[in-house]
């Protein structure tokens, strides 16, 4: 398993991240902690998560996948062996800070209650899970407007919120900040801000990047190679949609689509895409799930692919897509398929 730098810390994480979302909703406390140590005895060290999950989010699941971490850390100890990552949720959710936006005041309150239930001193990375301006992410990119925001406001709460993380690593409660969801003009600012003011610097961007989405490559790829704030993937199978097993509106018993209603990313324009990719990996004698992640291991700015599983098949498939090369006919493919179909919801 390599291992790369997260940002400009003296941290490595393994180029594959083992995503915890689905714990306590699609997966059982058991069920998680066997995912954990799968992942540990095949090199993974870093592990991502949030206070708003398990997902699909509701009032009841809130904080349940951090306290599902935090009974392996009680069980198992090894906290020094795991990297780990989680975010502070922002505007809009009413059961979380009554949908309150990001805050210098909440930060405190957000990362103690998820140190309480991990059972941990320390969050390695503490990132910010969206922006309070708004954002193009989740399904908002053909609406998303940013000539409504509030510009007085915007860059002053930056700074708040950068200075209340001063404090948490100050006190040693979290290690490294990062960004999520967010942009080229957002993640600038934090970092003229952080240099400005001696303040904590952001190391990282999780973004969603896969085979139907790849905004990344117009401008944050470029700011990762200029800034060192490196991508963490999410959602390299887009929710599994790449898969196809949503195809021809398909629910699945017990999928992520199913829980919700409706099938997260597969649609009327996206599935002309993934039935060209899934072509492509048969007549390559690849497994899809393997060749969508090792696309986007191929990409130089990616730090890490953030993977999902809800089965210890699918987590053994998807971390072997670490030891998938590419073809340069497969790679040329995948790129005829994306110039036929660029931005897909």
């Amino acid at each position: 398993m390599k291992h790369n730098r997260l940002g400009r810390t003296d941290i490595k994480v393994s180029e594959i991240c083992l995503g915890t979302m689905t714990w306590g909703r699609q997966n059982t406390e058991a069920e998680g902690h066997a995912q954990m140590d799968h992942a540990l005895a095949m090199g993974i060290n870093f592990l991502d998560t949030a206070e708003i999950y398990a997902v699909p989010p509701n009032r009841e699941t809130y904080g349940k996948t951090e306290e599902i971490i935090g009974s392996w850390f009680r069980k198992h100890g090894q906290r020094d062996k795991w990297i780990v990552a989680s975010k502070i949720s922002g505007v809009g959710v009413d059961w979380i800070r009554n949908g309150a936006p990001i805050t210098g005041a909440a930060i405190r309150g957000a990362i103690e209650g998820s140190l309480k239930r991990m059972q941990t001193d320390y969050i390695d990375l503490y990132q910010l899970h969206w922006p309070n301006r708004g954002h193009y992410h989740f399904e908002r990119s053909w609406t998303y407007d940013p000539s409504g925001q509030d510009r007085a406001a915007t860059v002053p709460n930056m700074l708040e919120v950068l200075t209340a993380l001063k404090e948490m690593v100050d006190e040693g409660k979290i290690r490294h900040v990062g960004l999520s969801n967010e942009s080229a003009w957002g993640t600038m600012q934090y970092l003229r801000l952080a240099q400005e003011h001696g303040l904590p610097r952001m190391a990282s961007i999780q973004n969603e990047y896969n085979l139907l989405r790849r905004y990344y490559d117009m401008d944050l790829a470029e700011l990762t190679h200029y800034e060192d704030v490196g991508l963490l993937a999410y959602s390299p199978l887009a929710a599994g949609a790449i898969t196809g097993k949503y195809l021809n509106g398909a629910l699945p018993e017990g999928s992520r689509g199913a829980i919700s209603g409706s099938a997260y990313r597969s649609n009327e324009l996206t599935e002309p895409a993934i039935r060209k990719y899934l072509e492509l990996a048969e007549n390559n004698g690849l497994d899809i799930s393997q060749m969508a992640i090792a696309f986007c291991l191929t990409k130089p700015f990616m730090t890490s692919v953030i993977i999902g599983a809800t089965s210890l098949e699918q987590l053994r498939t998807d971390i072997g897509a670490a030891d998938i090369t590419l073809s340069g006919e497969v790679l040329e493919g995948i790129q005829s398929i994306f110039k036929q179909h660029p931005r897909t919801l």
